[in-house]
């Protein structure tokens, strides 16, 4: 399959008319195979308009599945991430959101649960030369404690909340940018640290898989 020209329609087709207006955002998106993400049964679908399946779900393994390419690219942008930024990227899945981060950050913590997503996502990295992005294994809802504060935290999918053990990672002025909802109805949401004070604004709807550890009733909500 010609996968330049689908990354190409891609861009032209859903992400440049979705408000992106990060050059960064967009030229990484050219560059970036997203082909290299999926697995190889579903590859074709790597460019289509919707959610792209990564792993089918089970009574083990939870669905989960790329975000949308527009719903990543306006989540990314609203991070404001820079070329100065460490970023933590919760939901790592198969590895291509932070593929992507790591194309406008100085360095990214990839955080994934799932042993077998995390390994296709090792790979995927290495082949893409992501060689600021570090991927870890734990629970998401927990973060990566080790390596905070982060400038921002990327969740890549959506959560019924933000728990507070994620927001006390940010650092001061610290951007979190998340979808708060599920896989029908969701508004993505932007939190900002501010001291001890987190402000949220919700800035466009959106919807996507719940996150692995994210379906428990909430204890932070907005």
């Amino acid at each position: 399959m010609d996968y330049a020209t689908q990354r190409k329609n891609m861009v032209e087709s859903q992400v440049r008319p979705s408000d992106v207006t990060d050059r960064r955002i967009i030229r990484a998106m050219l560059e970036l195979p997203r082909e290299a993400f999926v697995p190889e049964k579903v590859r074709e679908l790597a460019y289509m308009d919707g959610p792209v399946p990564i792993a089918p779900g089970d009574e083990r393994r939870p669905r989960r599945a790329l975000l949308e390419a527009r719903t990543l690219a306006k989540l990314v942008q609203a991070a404001e991430i820079d070329a100065t930024s460490t970023v933590l990227a919760v939901g790592a899945g198969s590895g291509y959101g932070a593929a992507l981060i790591g194309r406008l950050a100085q360095s990214v913590v990839a955080l994934e649960c799932d042993g077998v997503l995390a390994a296709a996502a090792r790979e995927a990295l290495g082949r893409a030369g992501a060689s600021n992005v570090v991927l870890v294994e734990g629970d998401l809802p927990a973060g990566w404690v080790s390596e905070a504060p982060y400038d921002a935290i990327v969740v890549d999918g959506a959560v019924t909340s933000v728990p507070p053990a994620l927001l006390d990672q940010l650092k001061d002025g610290g951007r979190l940018v998340a979808i708060v909802g599920d896989r029908t109805a969701g508004r993505a949401t932007v939190v900002i640290r501010d001291g001890s004070v987190f402000g949220a604004v919700a800035v466009f709807d959106a919807a996507a898989e719940v996150l692995p550890g994210f379906e428990k009733v909430p204890a932070f909500t907005f």
